[in-house]
């Protein structure tokens, strides 16, 4: 393993063991500052030319060479519904990497990078419109900032096909039916919760860690062991309030919640959650967003019961 990819793992390590969260801040059609994971983003450039795909969704407004690779690219003002303005007309592309894919989003100006820590980003208000494209807000140096659900972004652009096939309800055990999922992206939610009905499992939807935390600690003081009630938790990790990391470390220095089963679920790059779930104490970890690698890491967990 190469030296700077163990510092790039070292640096996520620090930042997620305090909870923090690294933005690159951007600007769309307004002046409004929007915010996306660093760690999503492999790299920010000037808005190069575009060409066209056949195969691509019409949502997108083409395809950019990145490197010899051809990268799909969506303008990001346009997808969430964002009003035009020749004054922030997309200058620049920031090319991602996120469940299993990589594309590219034009935006009208790049900001700077900022670290917040996890707590101070609240849930987004539930008003309808384009809030349903937003994961959280928070504010920095007085500054409102809107961070995007890039996940319900790509996912409305371009609707993936199932890959799951036929998932088979699972036979009964002698454990529980029902699992706990944590995660701040809607379309995420959906998609588990989709998967676990397809296993006859119910599930239990939260939005962030620290609503997991808070539920299950409530739980265990009331006298129901959470264990008892679920099968697992499957959380993502980068979320507002408490991140995944820190969820699952809290469990694990908890004598009422360490016997639960955790597994991180997550968009960003495989590599840094490796090194994560061996340092936080996750059971198991999976890349989004796959519904038979999901599915069948659920029912390994079933069937060990």
């Amino acid at each position: 393993m190469s030296q700077d990819l163990l510092d790039r793992i070292d640096q996520r390590t620090r930042l997620a063991g305090h909870n923090r969260l690294a933005l690159l801040l951007f600007r769309l059609a307004s002046r409004q500052l929007f915010g996306v994971n660093v760690f999503k983003v492999q790299e920010v450039l000037p808005r190069p030319a575009l060409f066209t795909l056949p195969s691509l969704p019409a949502a997108f407004v083409g395809a950019a060479d990145v490197r010899g690779r051809s990268v799909p690219v969506l303008d990001l003002a346009r997808a969430i519904g964002h009003a035009s303005d020749a004054e922030f007309e997309p200058k620049y592309l920031v090319v991602t990497e996120f469940n299993r894919s990589v594309q590219g989003f034009l935006v009208g100006g790049v900001d700077r990078i900022v670290n917040i820590a996890v707590e101070q980003i609240q849930p987004p208000p539930e008003l309808g419109g384009d809030s349903h494209y937003l994961t959280g807000i928070t504010r920095h140096q007085g500054e409102l900032i809107q961070l995007i659900d890039v996940e319900s972004v790509l996912a409305e652009s371009a609707p993936r096909s199932s890959d799951g096939g036929a998932i088979s309800i699972l036979p009964m055990t002698a454990g529980p039916r029902e699992v706990l999922v944590v995660d701040d992206s809607r379309v995420a939610r959906n998609q588990i919760r989709a998967v676990l009905h397809q296993l006859g499992l119910e599930a239990t939807l939260l939005s962030d860690g620290r609503q997991a935390l808070d539920h299950l600690q409530l739980m265990a003081r009331s006298g129901q062991p959470p264990h008892e009630r679920y099968a697992m938790v499957i959380s993502d990790i980068e979320m507002p309030a408490m991140d995944g990391y820190t969820l699952t470390t809290e469990i694990r220095h908890d004598p009422a919640l360490r016997g639960l089963f955790v597994l991180l679920h997550t968009s960003l790059s495989g590599v840094f959650n490796q090194a994560m779930v061996e340092r936080v104490g996750a059971d198991d970890f999976v890349p989004k967003y796959s519904e038979r690698d999901l599915a069948d890491r659920i029912a390994a967990r079933i069937r060990a019961f």
